[in-house]
């Protein structure tokens, strides 16, 4: 893949968000799991806890032993505290030293997910500790070197789906078999081709390439193996990460050989849905989130399939946010106006665990006046040969 320059965090949010809650640091110790932490150190290493804080304009970064060239190189803030041959520092300590040394009295703000040991002791040591998501919001609007790195991933995602079609162009109709080299093609086979495309690409499958067959593609979230039978659905949703941490997100729905009644009408209500959807986006910043979804439930439901239904139909949002992690704000449900930076999955749907399902998702940039489309694959039913055009 492309490697665009890693973005840099600006951490004017939390001197806002400190005045506002009338503290006077802000504090974070997790791991690197933390996409919290990830998102406000941009440091990627290792499992270990490790610490950030905020102070009168200084951000720092308490990286754990060993790991201070990397950090240097990683974090965008202006201070790396390092520990010198100390093995097994403790990260706690270290901000509280920082804290005492700075003469910190006010509260310190922290996030909700903080290590539950690390909230204790910050209380223990005198500061009143006060609550904050706001990281969390401060992630929803991204800027254009972010967008940049959502937009390499979702090429490399987009070339596992073209491994995958590829293969399902390949296969061949052995009666109620579908066969790929001589063997039978299953859900494993094609995870594992479309895997070794996203390592060639740069990117991690990180356990988010969802493929399902038939009655498995009711399953929204289906990582297990199943036979891939003649006209039934493959759906096939990629969600690798970048070596940056942002992920890519893209599905879409083949079949191998003539497709089921059920599975073409379902198709194409979908792509209907999907136009009424990215209609609704169409406006650009201003428009209510939940109005996107609303537009895709509408044809759904007129189509003939149940909406909110969790057996049947479609029963998911059309939508999310995505970023340093795979889910985040805002949702296609929210009652919240989207705003330019707002980068969002539209992604309809509809199941029956008896027939199939059918899912195409695609990753969109809100603007000011209309959207950018991230993705750009066909919207085909019948899987295309490698070469096709």
């Amino acid at each position: 893949m492309d490697h665009p320059d890693d973005p840099e965090t600006e951490y004017g949010f939390l001197a806002e968000t400190l005045t506002d809650a009338n503290a006077e640091a802000f504090v974070h110790v997790a791991d690197r799991f933390d996409d919290d932490l990830r998102y406000l150190t941009r440091f990627s290493g290792p499992d270990r806890p490790y610490a950030f804080a905020y102070h009168d304009g200084d951000a720092l970064l308490f990286p754990p032993s060993l790991f201070d060239e990397q950090a240097e190189r990683e974090f965008p803030g202006a201070t790396v505290v390092g520990y010198g041959d100390r093995s097994d520092p403790d990260p706690v300590d270290a901000v509280l030293a920082v804290l005492e040394d700075r003469e910190v009295e006010r509260p310190v703000a922290v996030p909700p997910a903080i290590r539950h040991d690390a909230y204790v002791r910050l209380s223990k040591a005198g500061y009143e500790v006060v609550t904050t998501s706001a990281v969390e919001s401060a992630r929803e609007r991204k800027t254009e070197p972010e967008q940049r790195c959502l937009e390499s991933v979702e090429r490399a995602a987009q070339r596992g789906l073209a491994r995958a079609e590829a293969v399902l162009a390949e296969a061949t109709v052995d009666g109620d078999v579908t066969r790929w080299n001589g063997d039978v093609l299953t859900t494993e086979v094609l995870r594992r081709e479309i895997n070794a495309e996203l390592s060639r690409q740069g990117v991690d499958p990180s356990g988010y390439s969802v493929i399902g067959a038939g009655s498995t593609c009711a399953d929204l979230h289906f990582t297990g193996t199943d036979e891939i039978r003649p006209g039934e659905s493959v759906l096939i949703d990629l969600s690798p990460r970048g070596p940056h941490g942002y992920y890519g997100d893209v599905t879409r729905t083949f079949t191998v050989g003539s497709p089921d009644p059920w599975v073409e009408t379902a198709y194409d209500a979908v792509l209907d849905a999907r136009e009424a959807a990215m209609s609704v986006l169409d406006s650009g910043a201003g428009v209510r989130a939940a109005a996107v979804h609303e537009a895709a439930s509408d044809v759904l439901s007129d189509a003939g399939y149940g909406v909110g239904d969790v057996s049947t139909g479609f029963y998911h949002g059309v939508g999310h946010g995505i970023g340093v992690s795979l889910h985040e704000g805002p949702g296609l449900t929210d009652e919240r106006e989207l705003r330019p930076g707002h980068v969002v999955t539209v992604e309809p749907g509809v199941y029956d665990p008896d027939r199939g399902g059918v899912r195409l998702e695609d990753l969109v940039v809100v603007t000011r006046d209309g959207f950018e489309n991230l993705v750009d694959y066909p919207l085909s039913l019948t899987p295309r040969a490698a070469d096709s055009s």
